[in-house]
């Protein structure tokens, strides 16, 4: 079956650091979309990041440019997401994410994925 594990999230102070790892199995990681989505208490959740499996594309939503990386070890069927210069306003649960490789007009909709973790919480301290 397909499952998608998240870890790395914890505390951390201002203009800190930390990297996400998702785990996936169950499914062809390098066929995959993967994602990190974000949501605080009272909020719609926010695409973060993708990055396609065929030719790397990638793509990070405003807020994060130039301070996060996404990346993917398909050999380790694994997700990273680097997070640099980390603010109180990027304190979120983090979620992986997958979708197969199609078309769509937007890669950054919570509609189009398939498959989610659990979340990890990232708390940055002010």
């Amino acid at each position: 079956h397909v499952q998608l594990v998240e870890s790395g999230g914890g505390v951390v102070q201002f203009g800190g650091s930390v990297r996400l790892s998702c785990v996936v199995s169950g499914f062809t990681f390098d066929h995959y979309v993967m994602a990190w989505f974000r949501q605080t208490p009272g909020k719609e959740r926010e695409g973060v990041s993708y990055i396609k499996g065929s030719d790397g594309t990638t793509y990070y939503t405003d807020s994060v440019k130039g301070r996060f990386t996404i990346s993917r070890d398909n050999a380790k069927n694994t997700l990273y997401l680097q997070m640099n210069n980390l603010k109180p306003e990027d304190t979120a649960v983090y979620f992986c994410a997958a979708m197969i490789e199609v078309p769509v007009s937007n890669l950054m909709r919570t509609a189009n994925y398939n498959d989610w973790g659990r979340g990890t919480q990232v708390t940055v301290s002010s």
